[in-house]
């Protein structure tokens, strides 16, 4: 039946595997995108819209795919109106995630076991409403409800992290991730006005580029101090020239006295500042996250409406292994490769990374990680996909897990979902013949996947 105990869970080795492993594991979400401010704030949501469709780029695609218009979906529209267009939305989504997430995050957080439907819309909006008035239905009280132990938020290196340290004494932990997209997108035309920024956070003069990764440098202490533990950064092009610091610091220059840069210079002054950055994150043991093969901002005319990170973003299909080997060669050549995942928006990359992680590999268990399937990939035969082509190509059994790369703080059913895939998958593999069915000895790498290992990987101060 439609999402019922044993969803998803074809045989009795699956089901025993997330039932008496998987299930009851904490949750840790190292990425995602939640806004310290609001969990500290604790506010309780005016309405489902505003808790479920406020922020949502994956449910306002949808929404433009079905003729909604703009007005319904970031728009002044009532949020009711929000609602009900949301309704006749996923009636049609049959086979996409969303379709799961959306009737599961119902089911599980709310109560609710009917199925969204434009008809039933004003009850569940009446339901749903109805809880979220209660006082366990906060930001906080949500995670709660949702066993999660840790959080990692994706904060700018200028971020005063004054929430993060507000929450310190949370049953849960809050840390900060250090994202610097600002300091490595110098091609933007607010580059110039973030360098001043940074400046003033770090309290010195950014002239040149030694300056600039001092100030940066300054600043990853400062989130050290406050428990951070990650970086994050999207990677569109890497170069695979060798590091010249004069080279960096003449780039910078130019920047800074002419606003005018070719894409070579763009892309060399990216990576040597990438470089740099991964230096200092494996002098602190933190982990750096690279997510790859992402098209920002397709469509101009949605981001001049709308702005960024609302919808316009696409799968590249880049080559960028060359680049990446040059960059771990380069640093591992001096012991200074960082803890390291590895996200691909394009499924196809999934072989030919796991293959050059290989090359990398060293000490720590699974230093080089496959990331997670991603953004458009963490689907059914997505996550399959990712599952399968690491344990082929390398050591599932010290992946890392799940993340919800969310705004919302009703995604976290997400980790059910992929828990109750990897069970699958595995037992798949049993009933193949291709694993023993030793159901505790599978059981232990299952509670590792999904709590242990990304506990042990990143070295929370819990």
């Amino acid at each position: 039946m439609f999402l019922d105990e044993n969803f998803v869970l074809k045989n009795k080795i699956a089901r025993q595997l997330y039932h008496e492993y998987a299930k009851a594991q904490p949750i840790i979400d190292y990425h995602c995108h939640l806004d310290p401010k609001e969990i500290y704030e604790d506010k309780p949501f005016a309405n489902i819209t505003e808790a479920w469709l406020g922020g949502d780029h994956y449910k306002w695609r949808l929404m433009r795919a079905n003729g909604v218009p703009e007005a319904l979906i970031t728009g002044d529209g009532a949020d009711y109106d929000k609602f009900t267009a949301w309704a006749e939305t996923i009636e049609a989504c049959i086979g996409n995630p969303l379709y799961i997430w959306t009737n599961l995050e119902l089911k599980r957080i709310f109560g609710i076991e009917d199925v969204l439907t434009k008809e039933n819309a004003p009850l569940i909006w009446e339901k749903a409403n109805q809880k979220l008035a209660e006082q366990n239905y906060t930001p906080r009280q949500l995670i709660k409800q949702m066993k999660v132990s840790v959080i990692c938020t994706t904060d700018d290196p200028t971020d005063d992290l004054r929430y993060h340290q507000k929450l310190a004494g949370e049953s849960f932990a809050v840390y900060p991730t250090f994202r610097p997209d600002g300091a490595l997108n110098m091609h933007l035309s607010v580059f110039k006005e973030y360098v001043q920024k940074l400046s003033e956070v770090s309290a010195m003069p950014i002239e040149t580029y030694p300056q600039l990764v001092a100030a940066l440098k300054k600043r990853i202490a400062y989130f050290h101090q406050h428990g951070c533990r990650l970086s994050d950064h999207s990677v569109a092009q890497l170069s695979s020239t060798s590091y010249d610091p004069e080279q960096l610091d003449a780039i910078f220059a130019k920047k800074m006295a002419t606003d005018t840069l070719s894409n070579k210079e763009i892309q060399l002054f990216q990576t040597g500042l990438l470089l740099d950055l991964m230096k200092e994150y494996a002098a602190y043991g933190w982990t750096a996250q690279l997510h790859l093969a992402a098209t920002r901002n397709n469509s101009h005319r949605l981001l001049e409406q709308v702005g960024p990170d609302s919808g316009g973003d696409a799968m590249g299909d880049d080559r960028l292994e060359r680049g990446l080997s040059r960059l771990f060669d380069q640093l591992q050549s001096k012991s200074q490769l960082s803890k390291t995942i590895l996200y691909s928006l394009n499924p196809k990359d999934y072989v030919s990374l796991t293959a050059l992680m290989g090359c990398f590999q060293e000490e720590t268990k699974g230093k080089l990680q496959l990331g997670s399937a991603w953004w458009f990939n963490d689907t059914y035969s997505g996550m399959r996909q990712q599952l399968t082509k690491l344990a082929e190509g390398g050591i599932l059994g010290n992946f890392v897990g799940m993340l919800t790369d969310s705004r919302s703080f009703l995604s976290y059913p997400r980790h059910e979902y992929f828990r109750r895939i990897l069970c699958q998958v595995i037992s798949e593999w049993v009933e193949d013949g291709q694993l023993p069915k030793d159901v505790p000895y599978l059981g232990k790498i299952v509670e590792k996947i999904a709590y242990h290992n990304a506990k042990t990987y990143f070295d929370f101060d819990q």
